[in-house]
C-alpha cells in the first residue's frame, strides 16, 4: 500500500566544474537550464519537462550530495515510512529556504536519496 504518490525522480550528479558540466549537457544533449542556484543547476528537456537532471557542486544545507531526488506529494509520510523501515536518515526533515521540505535517507546499497515536496 502506497503512503504517498511519487511525482518525479531526478538523478543528481556531483561535479567540480558546474559551468563545464552544464555546457556539456546543453550542447551535447540539448538540455536547457530551468534552475540555477550556483551550487545546483537543474536541466530539463524542452519537449519533455519531466526529463530532468541536476548538477551539484555541493548541497547548501546537507552533508552530502544525493544520488537521486524523489519528489513526493507527502514528504512527512515518506519520512515516517523511512523511519519505520529503519533507514538511516542522513539529513533531517527540513523546510529549506528555497521552497522545499525534504530529508535525505540512505538506501540498502548506500545510495543517498533526497526525498522532497515543494511547499505551496
Amino acid at each position: 500500500m502506497a503512503l504517498m504518490t511519487i511525482k518525479r525522480t531526478m538523478p543528481d550528479l556531483a561535479t567540480e566544474d558546474i559551468a563545464a558540466a552544464t555546457a556539456f549537457y546543453v550542447e551535447v544533449l540539448g538540455f536547457e537550464v530551468v534552475m540555477d542556484m550556483g551550487w545546483i543547476v537543474t536541466l530539463s528537456d524542452r519537449a519533455n519537462p519531466g526529463a530532468q537532471l541536476s548538477l551539484m557542486t555541493h548541497d547548501a544545507t546537507a552533508p552530502v550530495i544525493p544520488d537521486v531526488s524523489v519528489e513526493v506529494d507527502d514528504v512527512d509520510a515518506a519520512h515516517q515510512a523511512a523511519r519505520n523501515a529503519g533507514a538511516e536518515i542522513v539529513h533531517p526533515l527540513t523546510d529549506e529556504p528555497w521552497g522545499v521540505r525534504r530529508f535525505f535517507m540512505r538506501d540498502p546499497n548506500g545510495r543517498v536519496i533526497n526525498v522532497l515536496t515543494h511547499k505551496s
